[in-house]
């Protein structure tokens, strides 16, 4: 890499850490302003999910525009829609204009995933690709869990107007990080035929397993990071249940920087089921958290689980997509991310409203089957075709 695209690179992890500690900062908060406006519990199940909800569905238009727009524009575009979002949350007096503010945040946070992930990987030299994607996951994670844990941190001292100022300043900072990167990331596929560029925008059905196992992963932890506050208040726990995050984020990060070549080595079913099995411990710790160290355990077992899963599995994504389709494959990656974030937090409403807060995490125990299920016929699939996965 030149010395200018390593400025690049280094000013696009930054602004990656700020694009995911920005909306995940007011993620867990999201269910309990929308009940203090009012809102029941399917509303408040609604309110934590939106946001991934209207992310997903503004995709395909996403995709199209950041090839006709360039990734530089459409970054600095989402960032400022999720700090407008953000703002007007504070504004929001019922939980119909809470919602509306979550469909923006929704749509600010498509524009910055896609164009964010793609720009990145293509300023890498391609024997780079997969140790740089790595760092780039390992930052999302990162910002996935000091979020939560900054804005639960917040809310707790001084409010909900605290959380969402926080939410909307790192925005603020993503555009403006964006700004300063000198690719403006236009670079633009190969040439695709007619009937390629019709699927453009949709799915590249080739690692669409691979979407649905992540979608399968995220349930639980989006779940959690939605209801994890709310559970705790009702269970009437002695204490801050804020450090699952940065405990979370803590190991993660040990345990990407120490697996390295690891990742490169090992075949994908050993990581799946020891993340399987990771992610089964975790839900069954917190199903029996009465205490500070059974939360921490959870914490332990939920990185080795989901927080390894999503670089593999976006590892995966990119070795495996066809020639000319990485954005495309990386879209499809990131429509289960979302659609994982945004029914993990649907069902949880439902189980909050519906069932002893006991029974609410090993309800989504039924995911961890469903992904051996998803494996396991993928698996048969390219067997019968002679390929090894």
């Amino acid at each position: 890499m030149t010395k200018e695209r390593k400025r690049d690179f280094a000013l696009l992890l930054a602004a990656t850490f700020f694009y995911f500690t920005g909306p995940m900062s007011v993620a867990p908060l999201a269910a309990g302003f929308a009940g203090s406006l009012g809102a029941g519990e399917a509303l408040m199940g609604l309110a934590g999910g939106l946001m991934n909800g209207a992310s997903l569905i503004s995709r395909p238009v996403v995709g199209n525009l950041a090839d006709r727009v360039g990734k530089r524009a459409l970054t600095v575009a989402g960032a400022l829609a999720m700090a407008a979002a953000a703002l007007g949350s504070l504004l929001a007096g019922s939980p119909g204009a809470f919602l509306v503010a979550r469909v923006l945040h929704g749509l600010g946070f498509a524009c910055c995933s896609l164009s964010l992930s793609t720009w990145i990987s293509e300023l890498l030299p391609r024997e780079r690709v997969a140790s740089g994607m790595g760092l780039y996951g390992m930052v999302t994670a990162i910002g996935m869990a000091v979020g939560p844990a900054a804005g639960v941190f917040l809310y707790h001292r001084a409010g909900y107007a605290c959380a969402f100022a926080l939410s909307a300043a790192l925005s603020a900072g993503l555009a403006f990080l964006a700004w300063c990167v000198r690719d403006r990331g236009l670079s633009l596929p190969a040439p695709q035929s007619a009937g390629e560029a019709r699927r453009l925008g949709i799915v590249e059905w080739r690692v669409a397993p691979l979407a649905l196992i992540i979608l399968l992963f995220a349930m639980p932890y989006m779940a959690t990071q939605a209801f994890l506050v709310p559970l705790a208040e009702a269970e009437g726990l002695e204490f801050s249940v804020a450090w699952f995050f940065p405990l979370y984020a803590g190991v993660l990060v040990a345990l990407r920087l120490g697996l390295g070549r690891v990742f490169d080595r090992v075949p994908f079913w050993v990581f799946l089921l020891t993340s399987v099995a990771s992610t089964t411990g975790a839900l069954l710790a917190l199903a029996l958290m009465r205490g500070f160290w059974m939360m921490a355990l959870a914490a332990v077992l939920m990185a080795g689980g989901y927080g390894i899963m999503c670089t593999v599995c976006q590892s995966s994504v990119i070795l495996l997509a066809r020639p000319g389709h990485r954005g495309l494959a990386n879209g499809t990656y990131y429509i289960g991310i979302d659609l994982g974030m945004a029914i993990g937090p649907l069902c949880g409403g439902f189980l909050f409203g519906h069932l002893p807060a006991a029974w609410f995490f090993p309800a989504f125990l039924l995911t961890q089957p469903l992904i051996l299920l998803v494996y396991a016929l993928w698996w048969r699939f390219h067997r019968a075709k002679g390929e090894a996965r």
